[in-house]
């Protein structure tokens, strides 16, 4: 039997993997996905997470359920035999494990972006997989807790300080909801007559939050009026957004800023942007800025049962040509721009991938990847996002009822129990509690696996 096996169950893995085993379901093809966890990330809502108003399993979709016809091996894939057709990999107790394969899909993904700035590695943590955004969320209630106990001013202020530099997608996320989870947890704590600590009493100890980017703008990547509307929102909240600005050095007290200031904080968060897994570089064959290399089809240049999409894979953009032939090759020897590293084109990729697979087994005709984004919505918590839909740019409330609508439609599962969530949250106070499951040791920034927490005895990197 023909056996196809996927590496790695993101929104391109598993788009690959479910649209694989729909095509082929009548066929004598075995499909199998090797991924480290038994569900799929739904990752733009991981902040809601992080900010107490999605329980985790929300955002997790099981793969078995999701994917009936597609055999699960728990593992993380460590080495690839191109020549023998394997793959090395390792299972969740640390035995080896391999698997052959005829077609093989590298869909690993993306982690925490790495830069040489001195302790951000030891005192900074990522924001890529489930693991991080518990440890976040049970760190910011710890914090505020412990600066309503802490006897002097200066302590109780360094704990309500909370510094996130990127302000990408995700940072401006984090901090947007993050503020409005903090300034909740601050309103309950101050309810009783006599205040926590004496330090509680004073009016710089509410919850601070800055929003740090070298670009000249939050979002962007993204257009102009989006931007405009996110710095709006979060100016207006209460976030202190430095653009230009970015950190020089972290330390156990806080961070030291480009421009000379230091900030007291006991909170960094890093979400600088990604690179791609690890494995791409590792494979042997050549990439393009840390992604491997395909063709318009996803297909690895020489080697036609090996495909890869997603943020493992420098795809030419097809809609973006570059003037001179100095991009990505489409395989026809004319440059273009590379897709950007976003979930729409992930999806997409996978879409294609699964069909040319199947094509190149003989089921079907193969075709170029080509995608014109469709809009782009930021979840800025509240009833407020920034969004353009088909080009049409919104703010308010009305985005944000479209992008919660988009994140809804764009969930392979957990529909109804996120929109119970959803209402829960805004019609009840949220759960200020710390359950103490993830600790800071085993959330490392410097990870291969940002969606596997680090256990006691094992080295992960």
């Amino acid at each position: 039997m023909t056996r196809i096996v996927i590496v790695g169950a993101g929104f391109a893995g598993h788009r690959t993997a479910r649209a694989l085993s729909r095509s082929l379901a009548r066929e004598r093809v075995e499909i199998v996905l090797l991924n480290p966890t038994d569900y799929f990330l739904y990752l733009p809502l991981l902040p809601q997470v992080a900010a107490g108003i999605l329980e985790p399993r929300r955002v997790t979709v099981s793969l078995v359920h999701t994917l009936p016809r597609v055999r699960l091996v728990l593992g993380e894939a460590t080495r690839v035999d191109l020549a023998g057709r394997r793959l090395h990999y390792t299972d969740p107790e640390g035995s080896p494990g391999e698997l052959a394969y005829d077609r093989l899909v590298l869909a690993v993904g993306s982690v925490n972006k790495l830069l040489p700035v001195p302790g951000v590695s030891e005192y900074a943590h990522g924001f890529r997989g489930l693991p991080e955004a518990l440890y976040l969320r049970d760190h910011v209630v710890r914090q505020v807790e412990m600066a309503g106990a802490a006897p002097h001013a200066d302590e109780c202020a360094a704990r309500c300080t909370f510094v996130v530099v990127g302000a990408g997608y995700t940072g401006t996320e984090v901090a947007a909801q993050g503020k409005i989870f903090t300034d909740e947890l601050h309103a309950q704590m101050s309810r009783p007559k006599e205040p926590f600590g004496p330090a509680w009493r004073s009016p710089d100890t509410r919850p601070r939050w800055l929003l740090l980017d070298i670009a000249p703008r939050v979002l962007p990547e993204l257009d102009r009026r989006l931007s405009e509307t996110a710095d709006r929102v979060l100016r207006a909240r209460g976030v202190e957004v430095r653009t230009g600005t970015s950190i020089k050095e972290a330390t156990p007290d806080g961070v030291l800023l480009d421009d000379g200031e230091f900030v007291p904080t006991r909170t960094l968060v890093w979400c600088v942007g990604v690179r791609p897994d690890p494995l791409v570089a590792d494979v042997g064959l050549p990439v393009d800025r840390g992604r491997l290399r395909v063709t318009a089809e996803l297909n690895v240049p020489g080697h036609p049962d090996v495909f890869a999409c997603g943020d493992a894979a420098a795809v030419p953009d097809l809609t973006r040509p570059l003037p001179g032939g100095d991009g990505a090759d489409d395989g026809n020897g004319t440059g273009y721009e590379l897709t950007p590293m976003t979930a729409q084109h992930a999806t997409r990729q996978g879409d294609v991938a699964a069909g040319n697979v199947a094509a190149s087994l003989g089921y079907g005709t193969a075709r170029a990847y080509r995608h014109h984004d469709l809009g782009f919505a930021v979840d800025l918590g509240g009833v407020q996002a920034a969004a353009n839909p088909l080009g049409v740019p919104l703010s308010g409330p009305l985005a944000g009822a479209v992008t919660r609508g988009y994140h809804l439609a764009a969930m392979p599962g957990n529909r109804v129990r996120v929109a119970a969530d959803w209402l829960l949250d805004a019609a009840l106070p949220r759960q200020a509690v710390q359950l103490g499951l993830v600790s800071s040791w085993s959330v490392p920034l410097d990870t291969s696996s940002p969606e596997l927490a680090r256990l006691p005895g094992r080295n992960r990197k």
